[in-house]
């Protein structure tokens, strides 16, 4: 049988994004998407991460990841590159374990969003040209390098062009279609020959063959811009991807109904309660129109609430919306309602925050947790909204059913 390793290189000094690598992307640590896209390949055989950071290696093997060793301290510095990180992972587990996988393949964090076939994709091409020392992921560039300059001399001084093309006098002058077609190295995937790495001291070698990636696939996150920016594209996207979790139901194309839950989601799931035991909690005006929008467009929204708090009342009354309260099990109220209205479940959304709303989702078309939600709604659903419960959530997924209207 053939060994494939995937490696992915995780330290713990990220100085862009501080504990970037088990920073929550989208409902999961960030690793465990590259962590997925070893265990649900076909060919990787054995998945590791070369972490220096013990809370990092717990994220790791929480999602199915070996850490066979902890990467020494000097091999994990600002500028340490890759190839001293997979030459120690090669030696170490030669040297400890009599190991020696026949590819190595890199799986970067920073890199998420991967197409489902990638890796496979990537090691079938290095196994079908043994002449190849690697493979690695590239897309169309999106900037052409014969359009660019140097300046030598500086500012004040003559350009130079970046880039010559045999045949093409002026390539700057050149229409972009006469120009040879360009590629960037994208992060997603390097299917690596060991050799390549312990005897060439490279990470790819002298032959390196190409995967073709979709370009809508491109993600490199190095700052909270970029994480924003990604974290909209994996929601509204459209992309078929690696993902750690169960595969995420997209919005529905029409929307006839919207349950809420109250506490953790209308409010922020605090309550303040003076000396006669008279509670009181906190509400978003900005939800409040949202779901005034929302019903004036003809969609209904029913707030179902474990919650016995005569405050859901007042509030939901506040609203002029139906409620239903004191429900320890959601799902019958859920189905009810949507039998009384007559619409198809797959077209009503439920947005919920905390344990006892999961039950929900499977009943709904499209599950919604606030950004605040437990870590488990986060990950078991279809969809995370940016907000906070209480804070504008309920405004968040009021304005994201009247775009599609």
């Amino acid at each position: 049988m053939t060994e494939i390793l995937a490696i992915i290189p995780a330290r713990g000094g990220s100085k862009g994004i501080p504990r970037k690598n088990i920073r929550n992307f989208d409902g999961y640590p960030l690793i465990a998407y590259s962590i997925a896209a070893g265990l649900k390949s076909e060919l990787v055989t054995r998945v590791i991460v070369s972490t220096d950071d013990d809370e990092i290696a717990e994220v790791a093997r929480e999602y199915g990841a070996e850490i066979p060793f902890m990467r020494p301290s000097v091999f994990a510095e600002d500028n340490t590159t890759d190839l001293p990180v997979y030459i120690h992972a090669l030696e170490w587990l030669a040297e400890n374990e009599d190991y020696h996988p026949d590819i190595v393949v890199q799986l970067r964090p920073t890199s998420p969003i991967r197409p489902v076939d990638c890796v496979d994709d990537a090691i079938k091409i290095l196994l079908a040209h043994p002449e190849a020392d690697s493979v690695r992921g590239v897309v169309p560039a999106g900037q052409n390098p014969h359009k660019m300059w140097r300046l030598p001399d500086g500012e004040n001084a003559a350009m130079q062009n970046l880039l010559n093309v045999e045949g093409i006098a002026e390539p700057f002058n050149a229409p972009r279609q006469s120009l040879p077609p360009i590629f960037w190295q994208t992060g997603h995937i390097d299917a690596i020959r060991p050799r390549a790495i312990l005897e060439k001291k490279s990470m790819t070698g002298d032959v390196i063959f190409p995967l073709m990636i979709d370009p809508d696939y491109t993600v490199d996150i190095d700052n909270l811009s970029d994480w924003a920016k990604y974290e909209w594209i994996i929601k509204f996207g459209k992309l078929n991807f690696v993902s750690p979790g169960i595969a995420r139901r997209p919005m529905p194309a029409t929307v006839k109904a919207l349950f809420l839950d109250f506490d953790g989601v209308l409010t922020d799931n605090r309550v303040w309660t003076d000396e006669t035991g008279r509670e009181t909690v906190a509400a978003s005006r900005g939800d409040g129109f949202g779901i005034a929008m929302l019903k004036k467009a003809g969609v209904p929204v029913i707030v179902v609430s474990k919650e016995r708090n005569p405050v859901v009342a007042a509030r939901c009354k506040k609203m002029d919306i139906p409620y239903v309260q004191g429900v320890d099990d959601k799902t019958g109220i859920i189905k009810g309602e949507q039998a009384k209205l007559g619409v198809d479940p797959a077209e009503t959304i439920f947005v919920g925050n905390d344990l006892n709303d999961l039950p929900a989702f499977p009943l709904v078309g499209w599950g919604v947790a606030v950004a605040d939600a437990h870590p488990e709604v986060l990950q078991k659903a279809d969809f995370v909204l940016s907000k906070n419960g209480g804070h504008g959530a309920v405004r968040e997924i009021c304005d994201l059913i009247l775009e599609r209207m």
